[in-house]
């Protein structure tokens, strides 16, 4: 299975669907099943933020128990598109999407970066410990 490792907060946030999309630097042409990881990393100052304590005490985390170096959801990565236009308070996609909201606070809407489109997000029961990687990896 492909797995994507990313820096919490936004790994969590991503996973409880706080954020409905992840934004990337990078495309993929891949598409289907698609692992999340915790990097080992967590962003101290994101996490110091009161909107994002907020979002994260919601649903009972705070920066002492997020979990770090695991595998902790699946889901399906259905799309990645292209940001077209930025607006300071909204995104424009290249299917003609607007994101606004949480959304946009919870991702980087460079033009010319990209969204990637998840479906069927299922946090697993038991997180798997891994170690992660830059890109797509391969889960061993």
């Amino acid at each position: 299975m492909k797995v994507l490792s990313m820096i919490q907060p936004w790994a969590s946030l991503f996973v409880l669907r706080e954020a409905q999309y992840e934004t990337r630097s990078w495309s993929t042409k891949y598409r289907g099943p698609l692992a999340i990881h915790t990097s080992k990393k967590i962003d101290k100052a994101v996490c110091s933020h009161v909107a994002i304590q907020s979002l994260l005490l919601k649903h009972g985390y705070t920066i002492e128990n997020l979990p770090t170096g695991m595998i902790i959801a699946i889901c399906k990565l259905e799309n990645c598109l292209k940001v077209t236009e930025n607006k300071d308070t909204r995104a424009v996609l290249e299917d003609g999407r607007v994101v606004s909201g949480n959304d946009y606070f919870l991702g980087d809407y460079k033009v010319g970066g990209y969204v990637w489109e998840v479906q069927d997000m299922k946090m697993l029961e038991t997180f798997i410990p891994a170690k992660g990687k830059l890109g797509l990896w391969e889960l061993d």
